[in-house]
C-alpha cells in the first residue's frame, strides 16, 4: 500500500470512529454495543440542544433579556451532557433558563411530565401537592396534603419541606403503585423525618367545582384553566337567579389556556369587549377581545362577583381577575398574585420531557403589564400556615362580606380606582 493510501484509509477510519460505527460493523462483524454512560451523554445533547435553539430562535423578546446565549451554551452544555441522571440534567437547564429571569420558562422532566399528562386520571398517588421553595433553592414545600392519602394517614402536615440533598425521593422520578417512595421531610421545629410511602391508586382531584351548599352565593372553584373550563361555566351560570352571588375561587390556580380564561371572561363582559393586549416576537401587538365561548350562555350575566387569589394564582389566574378589575366587574380578593404573566407554550423534548417558553408579552386593556407585578386585590385576606392546616378560610369569609353588602358596591367602591 502506498503511503498516500495508508493515510487516506486512517483518515476514513478516523471519521468511521467519530461517526460512531467500528470498523468491525463495516466488515459485517457484530458491532460492539454503546455503554449506558454514552446513550445518556447522548440524549442529554440532544435535550440540551434542543432548548437552547428553540430559546434563541422562538423566545418572545428576540433580545433574550440582554442575555448572552451563547456564553450560556458555554456554560451550561458541559453540565448538561455530563449529567448522570434526570435531576442533574434538568437542573443544569432551570439554570440555564433561570438566566431570562422568567417564571415561564422551564423544563419539565420526563416523570413529572408524564405526571401532569394523567392529572385528572386515576393514578398512583401519595397525596400531597408540592411546590417550589423560593426561600431554599432546589427544595419543595407541601402545599397541600390530601385526605385518606398514605401522605395523610403518615401523619405529613401543611407547610413540610422535602428536602433534596438526600437519597430520598425526588420529583424528576416516576411514582409507582406499591413502590415505596422515601421522603426526606423537614418538619416545622427543622427535624429532619425520613419517612417511606406506598404509593396507591387515588382517584383524580376534578379540575372545577361548583358549591351551592351557601344560600344565595354559588361558589366555583377552578383549578386550572384547562379544557372545557368555558363551557362548564355557563351551565354553572345559566338559570342563576339574579340575586344569587358567585364567588370564583383561582386560589392556587397555575393558569392553561388563554381560549378558556376568553371564555370565562365572556361570561361577565360584553361580547368583542377588549380586555388585553399581546406581543410576540415580532413586536405587533395584538388585541384581545372576548369572543365568546361561555356555553350556551346568552349573553354575560349580570350577578355580583368575587374572585378569590392568592400567591399561587398565576398566569390565566392572573390575566382574568385582572380583566375582571379593570372592567369594575368584580372585586378581587386575597393577597396579591404570582406576577407571572407571560402568554407561553409547551413543545416535547426528545426524552419524554416538556419545554416551557414564553412566546407572547401581556398588557392589560389598562396598559399595565403584570409580569413581575401581578394582581393587587381591592380587599387584602392572606391566609396564613395556620389557617391552612385549621381549616380557616379568611379569604373566603372576606369575599362574601364583601358581597353581602348592599348592591353594586362589591364590584368596586364608588370613585376607586382599580388597584393592580
Amino acid at each position: 500500500m502506498t503511503l498516500r493510501r495508508l493515510v487516506r484509509a486512517l483518515a476514513a477510519a478516523t471519521v468511521i470512529a467519530l461517526a460512531g460505527i467500528s470498523a468491525s460493523a463495516m466488515a459485517g462483524e457484530p458491532a460492539v454495543a454503546a455503554s449506558p454512560d454514552r446513550e445518556r451523554a447522548r440524549m442529554n445533547q440532544r435535550v440540551f440542544d434542543q432548548v437552547w435553539r428553540e430559546v434563541r430562535r422562538e423566545y418572545y423578546d428576540p433580545r433574550l433579556h440582554g442575555v448572552d446565549w451563547n456564553a450560556a451554551r458555554r456554560t451550561y452544555r458541559p453540565l448538561a451532557l455530563a449529567a448522570p441522571d434526570d435531576r442533574a440534567l434538568y437542573r443544569a437547564l432551570g439554570d440555564m433558563l433561570a438566566l431570562l429571569d422568567d417564571d415561564h420558562a422551564g423544563a419539565s422532566p420526563p416523570a413529572a411530565a408524564r405526571r401532569q399528562a394523567r392529572l385528572r386520571d386515576r393514578r398512583p398517588a401519595i397525596g400531597v401537592l408540592l411546590r417550589p421553595d423560593r426561600a431554599r433553592d432546589g427544595d419543595w414545600v407541601i402545599e397541600q396534603v390530601r385526605a385518606d392519602s398514605p401522605a395523610a394517614e403518615a401523619g405529613v402536615s401543611v407547610g413540610w419541606r422535602l428536602r433534596m440533598d438526600g437519597d430520598g425521593w425526588t420529583p424528576e422520578q416516576d411514582v409507582v403503585e406499591g413502590r415505596p417512595v422515601t421522603l426526606s421531610l423537614i418538619d416545622d421545629d427543622g427535624d429532619v423525618r425520613p419517612l417511606t410511602l406506598f404509593p396507591r391508586l387515588m382517584e383524580p382531584r376534578p379540575a372545577f367545582v361548583a358549591d351551592r351548599s351557601r344560600p344565595g352565593v354559588l361558589v366555583l372553584t377552578v383549578e386550572g384553566f384547562e379544557a372545557g373550563l368555558g363551557r362548564w361555566m355557563g351551565d354553572q351560570l345559566s338559570d342563576l337567579p339574579p340575586e344569587t352571588d358567585v364567588v370564583i375561587d383561582l386560589r392556587g390556580n397555575s393558569g392553561g389556556r388563554l381560549m378558556e380564561a376568553d371564555a370565562v371572561l365572556s361570561c361577565f363582559l360584553p361580547p368583542d369587549r377588549a380586555w388585553a393586549s399581546r406581543t410576540g416576537r415580532s413586536g405587533r401587538p395584538i388585541l384581545l377581545r372576548t369572543g365568546g365561548g361561555c356555553g350556551d350562555l346568552v349573553g354575560p350575566v349580570a350577578n355580583e362577583v368575587a374572585v378569590l387569589v392568592d400567591a399561587n394564582s398565576r398566569s390565566a389566574a392572573e390575566l382574568t381577575p385582572a380583566a375582571l378589575q379593570e372592567a369594575r366587574r368584580a372585586v378581587v380578593v386575597g393577597a396579591p398574585t404570582a406576577g407571572s404573566v407571560l402568554i407561553s407554550q409547551e413543545s416535547l423534548l426528545p426524552d419524554g420531557g416538556r419545554l416551557t417558553l414564553s412566546r407572547a408579552d401581556f398588557v392589560t386593556a389598562g396598559g399595565v403589564r403584570l409580569e413581575k407585578r401581578g394582581v393587587t386585590p381591592d380587599i387584602a385576606a392572606p391566609s396564613s400556615l395556620e389557617d391552612r392546616r385549621t381549616g380557616r378560610d379568611p379569604g373566603m369569609a372576606a369575599a362574601l362580606a364583601a358581597l353581602a353588602g348592599p348592591p353594586g358596591e362589591s364590584a368596586m367602591a364608588p370613585g376607586a380606582a382599580p388597584s393592580i
